[in-house]
């Protein structure tokens, strides 16, 4: 199975280090897809709004909203994820040598959000780079049935799992 996770110390960090290998892919000329996430502090009213970009050069889907002041329910718009789905699955097509997917979260644990893009890319023989909380992980594991790659979480070791002749797409 060509699927590679990360897992870090909090999802931030992830999201960084996924946007930098983003980044270093689109300038070795690897065809990207998928979505890495910015959070943009916003004050006190909410922990912050979360962007995904969807790759490799946008457009930025914002996909939480603001619930109010004291809310403390999921803030994720689920239709604003389902839009950067569509968006990444449209970028899937036209011949992308991989797909970056921020995280495998909440809604792709119960079955929906990127899941099956995921399954998509991987029976088209593209590999996937994505990360997962703690939280997540033994969701993941059962979706991927174990088969999936513990990378660590740093750009050059991404590289290597990504440049693996056995990782290889069939369209790279």
């Amino acid at each position: 199975m060509k699927i590679a996770y990360v897992t870090s110390a909090g999802p931030a960090r992830d999201d960084g280090l996924l946007a930098r290998v983003a980044r270093d892919l689109d300038a070795s000329g690897w065809r990207t897809c998928g979505v890495v996430q910015t959070n943009l502090r916003t004050g006190k009213d909410h922990r912050c709004d979360m962007d995904l970009k969807i790759l490799p050069d946008g457009p930025t889907i914002r996909i939480s909203q603001s619930l109010g002041p004291g809310a403390r329910g999921c803030r994720l718009n689920p239709s604003a994820l389902e839009q950067a789905v569509a968006a990444s699955q449209h970028q899937l097509a036209r011949a992308a040598d991989v797909l970056i997917v921020n995280k495998f979260g909440k809604h792709e644990a119960e079955g929906r959000g990127f899941r099956g893009l995921i399954a998509e890319a991987v029976a088209g023989g593209v590999p996937v780079i994505l990360g997962v909380s703690a939280r997540n992980l033994e969701a993941f594991l059962e979706y991927t049935q174990g088969l999936a790659t513990c990378v660590a979480p740093t750009t050059h070791d991404i590289a290597a799992w990504l440049r693996d002749p056995a990782t290889q797409s069939d369209a790279a």
